[in-house]
């Protein structure tokens, strides 16, 4: 196994991997989770897998997880069918900077995508390391954030285009989840800034610390909230990647933002998805 630093920032490409054989092979399977924890996001070319084996392969990290709202296939559950057409609808919510479902209790702990299809140009994914964003923010914002919690809905995003029936129902299922503002990484230890396009609101902004008199602390936490969720947008933490078809991603969904960029209407892009059960946010 060959590994290649794509950006200084984040990402590698690691070569001579076949995800079929890692799919059966649990020592290359720890190899490869180090490698991920390390940058962030990896990639591999040519990998003409069969669906079984892209499953198996992203169980050697966890359970699968499906999506309430994006279809799955319904012969390997946890693997979300994510098929753009000139048919599909508008609202779509992988073309924003965001962490895979962070309105869940548990998020994913990873993500493993492969590319069906790709149109003919356009269509690239980037991804945004969070660990850097955090390093670099200013001493007085980690200060003020390094308590803070916020509210992730997917009533807000996935749900605001539906009937509001429809809206409150996915809501009572799955009701907003609150995770820490900087979240410490599980395996490297490391603080991670947590806010992304799911995030609402700060939930414990509201104290005597923040507020002169009655409701006067809206806007100063809207403006840092703000301010937070866009710095996945500094080019210096991102890594951008131009899709060839049987291409995979594995990113580390506790560490990295994604940005599916949405580019290429009326075109057809067919991307296939596991999702990897991970743990509350601490």
């Amino acid at each position: 196994m060959q590994v290649h630093p794509v950006t200084c920032a984040i990402g590698a490409e690691l070569r001579n991997v076949n995800l079929g054989d890692a799919s059966r092979d649990a020592g290359l399977a720890d190899e490869i989770r180090a490698l991920l924890v390390q940058y962030g996001v990896l990639f591999f070319r040519g990998q003409n897998i069969q669906r079984s084996e892209h499953v198996g392969f992203a169980r050697h990290f966890g359970e699968l997880e499906d999506h309430p709202v994006v279809g799955s296939d319904p012969d390997h559950p946890g693997l979300v069918l994510v098929y753009r057409s000139a048919q599909s609808p508008a609202e779509r919510y992988e073309n924003s900077w965001h962490a895979d479902a962070t309105w869940r209790e548990k998020p994913p702990m990873a993500c493993v995508l492969r590319c069906i299809e790709r149109p003919e140009v356009g269509g690239d994914t980037m991804w945004a390391n969070m660990r850097l964003a955090y390093e670099k923010l200013p001493q007085h914002i980690k200060d003020q954030i390094a308590h803070l919690r916020a509210r992730h809905s997917i009533e807000a995003s996935f749900g605001a285009a539906m009937p509001i029936e429809k809206r409150l129902a996915l809501k009572a299922q799955f009701p907003d989840a609150e995770h820490p503002v900087v979240r410490t990484h599980p395996e490297s230890g490391e603080k991670i800034l947590f806010v992304n396009g799911f995030t609402t609101h700060f939930t414990n902004f509201h104290t005597a610390a923040h507020v002169r008199y009655g409701q006067d602390y809206s806007p100063g936490a809207s403006s840092l909230l703000a301010y937070l969720i866009s710095q996945a947008q500094i080019p210096e933490y991102q890594v951008r990647w131009r899709w060839q078809p049987n291409d995979v991603a594995m990113w580390d969904n506790r560490s990295v933002q994604h940005y599916a960029v949405m580019d290429y209407p009326p075109c057809t892009r067919k991307m296939e998805r596991a999702a990897i059960m991970g743990d509350a946010p601490f």
